[in-house]
């Protein structure tokens, strides 16, 4: 980290981790049912991340460096979840998984078929559950 990074809100950094992969962000409630909907035709994964985490970042880091997935055949969405906390507590609820930090849900007809955390997660790993 170098001096000016201690300047940086939350949300550039945020954006900063995100630019390796085309995500789709996750900043709006009703977007959840959008996702859900989606989840009917096109398996849908949501990457929650906090980040202010070191663990969460490393997650991150490496499940962009494997994710190796075409267009159509997976829809990523990421969540900051310093921002949007409330997203991810509506997430906890609508699927019944319990709230981790870094997280990984993929979403199947309109229920997770599949949820992982922290050293778990791992894009080529979902090749198995789409």
């Amino acid at each position: 980290m170098g001096f000016f990074d201690k300047f940086k809100s939350a949300r550039d950094v945020a954006k900063e981790e995100i630019k390796e992969m085309q995500w789709n962000q996750l900043e709006r409630m009703d977007q959840l049912d959008e996702l859900t909907e989606l989840s009917k035709s096109t398996p849908v994964v949501i990457f929650k991340h906090s980040t202010t985490c070191g663990i969460s970042r490393m997650a991150l880091r490496g499940f962009e460096k494997n994710y190796d997935y075409k267009e159509g055949q997976l829809k990523a969405y990421f969540l900051d979840l310093k921002q949007y906390r409330e997203i991810s507590n509506a997430i906890a609820e609508r699927f019944n998984v319990q709230h981790e930090s870094p997280q990984l849900l993929l979403i199947k007809n309109g229920t997770v078929t599949y949820h992982t955390s922290h050293s778990g997660i791992d894009a080529a790993a979902l090749g198995d559950k789409i």
